[in-house]
């Protein structure tokens, strides 16, 4: 007889986080909101940066009784969230960390920037993996991988839009959100370090990603 993958419905997975486990991410992630939000060094640039934790945090509350998501999914959101908000809270070119990576390995700039563009495609690749293999019926393949890539690839575009419209929007109001800190490339590192990003998180995850999925071969 022929081997199958079977995948369980959208709405039970293997392995999602315990209780008490996802509440203590969320009283994490909000708790660095708040910390961000008392005096933040450029207020516009914190609100732009966390906007997506402000609007995704409430969004998978919601859904979760309908849509939970693994484990590994959760941890990886809340590392996203915590990125975004210390670049938030500081600017990127100008956080205390990117500053101790820059003299630790002598780059030339404040570098927080580029893990914040590396997070962009390490984690929605992952989100973007588990939303498909659940909720269509594509299979561990090529064409899974081709696409995860390609989600990541449109998410890093679609940010870049959103800091072209900033800058035209706000002018010189939005240069510490755009962090290019005189790279006249900088656009170009930022996708490149997302789809790096996201190669990354595939090869790293995607068979843990599986067990939590809870994929069985059927024979």
């Amino acid at each position: 007889m022929t081997s199958a993958v079977a995948f369980l419905p959208a709405d039970h997975i293997a392995r999602p986080p315990t209780r008490g486990e996802g509440w203590g991410l969320v009283a994490l992630v909000v708790g660095a909101l708040l910390w961000s939000a008392i005096a933040p060094k450029d207020r516009l640039t914190w609100f732009m940066e966390v906007v997506w934790v402000i609007v995704g945090l409430p969004v998978v509350m919601l859904a979760w009784g309908r849509f939970p998501f693994t484990r590994l999914l959760c941890w990886l959101l809340a590392a996203h969230a915590l990125v975004l908000i210390y670049g938030g809270a500081y600017t990127y070119a100008e956080t205390p960390l990117g500053f101790w990576l820059r003299d630790l390995f002598g780059f030339e700039r404040n570098p927080w920037d580029r893990v914040g563009h590396l997070m962009q495609g390490f984690v929605p690749a992952i989100l973007a993996r588990e939303l498909l293999m659940r909720c269509t019926p594509l299979r561990r393949g090529g064409w899974l991988v081709y696409l995860v890539l390609a989600a990541a690839l449109s998410f890093s575009a679609l940010f870049e839009l959103i800091e072209w419209w900033a800058a035209l929007l706000f002018g010189a109001d939005a240069d510490a959100f755009l962090a290019t800190q005189g790279d006249v490339w900088d656009t170009q590192w930022d996708m490149f370090l997302c789809l790096c990003g996201a190669i990354v998180s595939l090869l790293l995850w995607s068979r843990l990603h599986d067990r939590q999925l809870g994929l069985v071969t059927a024979r």
